[in-house]
């Protein structure tokens, strides 16, 4: 099967987001509305955070691994990488991945707190520790609900973001509660604001 045969087949999944979510069970599909990004936001952000080629990009919580497929997609000169902590979303999105026949992603079940971010150019945050605290439309319930926890892990991404060069890249999509060091500047936002783009200088 040549490049071209290769794109035709995983680019049908890529024409609309109900399309694209027929990749994975009902169950999944029934959370992509609220918890997985647009294919139009994965899109804006992959060509920000993709500006240069070869450059890996780590999304943080990357539930069914929908951002980073279509980033992958869309991109196909960089390389992404997508951290969850769900076992069985990282198996759905490993599944998809085949089926699409993107080499250029890649999936790990685990804590975003395991990894160093400096290992990683550029990071796409879909502000995943909201269902840490308080909230009814969570994705299941086997997720710890504690302000402590939501307030650490904010603390932990805040101190590795801190650590990463000058330079370094980071589009998040409903992020208003995200603090993030003084040295990141807003150079740019879409989708009335809701997604924004960040360089540290």
């Amino acid at each position: 099967m040549n490049v071209s045969d290769r794109k035709s087949i995983a680019g049908k999944y890529f024409g609309s987001d109900n399309r694209f979510n027929r990749l994975f069970p009902e169950p999944v599909r029934l959370l992509a509305a609220r918890h997985w990004t647009p294919l139009a936001v994965a899109r804006k952000a992959a060509s920000f955070l993709a500006a240069d080629k070869g450059k890996r990009i780590l999304d943080i919580g990357s539930g069914a691994g929908k951002f980073c497929l279509a980033a992958a997609y869309f991109t196909p000169d960089a390389d992404f990488f997508g951290i969850e902590h769900r076992n069985d979303l990282v198996e759905y999105a490993q599944e998809a991945a085949k089926k699409l026949e993107l080499k250029n992603v890649s999936f790990t079940h685990g804590n975003f707190t395991q990894l160093d971010l400096r290992n990683y150019d550029h990071i796409y945050f879909f502000n995943a520790f909201y269902e840490n605290i308080a909230n009814p439309d969570t994705i299941d319930k086997r997720v710890e609900r504690s302000d402590e926890l939501y307030h650490l892990y904010h603390r932990h991404l805040f101190r590795q973001l801190e650590q990463m060069p000058e330079g370094t890249r980071l589009a998040t999509y409903y992020g208003h509660d995200t603090e993030l060091p003084a040295e990141y500047h807003v150079v740019g936002t879409a989708m009335d604001s809701l997604l924004k783009f960040w360089i540290k200088i």
